[in-house]
């Protein structure tokens, strides 16, 4: 089944999922679409995030992709269960594989998670993590200030550490914390810096290993998996600045992919 799998995200963060979901799955074409013009959508009103949602993934479905991947935390939060009822085609979130990834690897079931706002007013991970293990505490903590000093580029340094010093001042805290939950797809580009402010002690968690895990089970289960060995030319669109976007996926991919392309919604 030779049909792309679409990947969205309100900026650049979904990336990560992307690079994760290539790695795992070699033989599938991804589409990406990341609305970076209207980031972050963590600040956005609930029917914003639904309506900027919906818009990318008609855009997709025109593309004739097989599986949806909600690359962005505050969307899957608002959005996952009307796409999952309303499309013909697999739609996974980040949430769930997040929250089983931090109940794997929690020793004292005291869990971390910091997020936007709308994910963090939203409760999805505390709901996710609680159906797995009533009796997990969470700890959530919105951190706004990261998706737009990632959407500029400033990953490391000086500026990104104060940030995230500040940021992370009332969660660093909570002494009892092993593991800390990265609750928004562009956090994970900041891992070493948050890692250097919260210590070593402190697991950090990114959900798209086990994202990627899921999306391959998933196809195989609706026998949409991609076995045979193919040259794939993956697709990235953005809705904002180019140079920026280009820049990043350097960062990520360790060079500029070819097909990048500015669209409109």
């Amino acid at each position: 089944m030779e049909r792309p799998i679409g990947v969205i995200d309100s900026g650049v963060g979904g990336l990560t999922v992307a690079q994760e979901l290539m790695r795992q799955l070699p033989n599938e074409q991804l589409i990406y679409l990341g609305d970076t013009l209207r980031c972050p959508y963590g600040s956005r009103t609930k029917d914003e995030i639904i309506q900027f949602t919906w818009e990318m993934v008609h855009f997709l479905l025109k593309k004739d992709i097989k599986m949806l991947v909600i690359a962005c935390n505050t969307a899957t939060a608002y959005t996952l269960n009307s796409l999952q009822q309303q499309l013909s085609i697999p739609v996974i979130g980040v949430i769930k594989p997040g929250a089983r990834a931090a109940i794997k690897t929690t020793k004292n079931n005291d869990i971390g998670v910091i997020g936007t706002e709308a994910t963090v007013s939203s409760k999805a991970y505390e709901t996710a993590l609680k159906q797995i293990k009533p009796e997990i505490n969470v700890q959530s903590l919105a951190c706004p200030l990261f998706v737009p000093m990632v959407e500029k580029g400033v990953l490391e340094g000086e500026e990104a550490k104060k940030t995230v010093e500040q940021s992370l001042k009332s969660i660093i805290k909570e002494r009892n914390m092993d593991t800390l939950v990265l609750g928004c797809t562009h956090y994970p580009l900041l891992k070493g810096t948050i890692q250097s402010v919260i210590g070593n002690d402190v697991t950090i968690i990114s959900s798209s290993d086990e994202t990627a895990r899921e999306a391959s089970a998933i196809l195989e289960v609706h026998h949409l998996l991609s076995t045979r060995p193919r040259q794939v030319q993956h697709i990235f669109y953005t809705t904002g600045e180019l140079d920026i976007f280009k820049q990043i996926t350097k960062v990520i991919f360790k060079k500029t992919p070819k097909h990048i392309r500015k669209i409109r919604l």
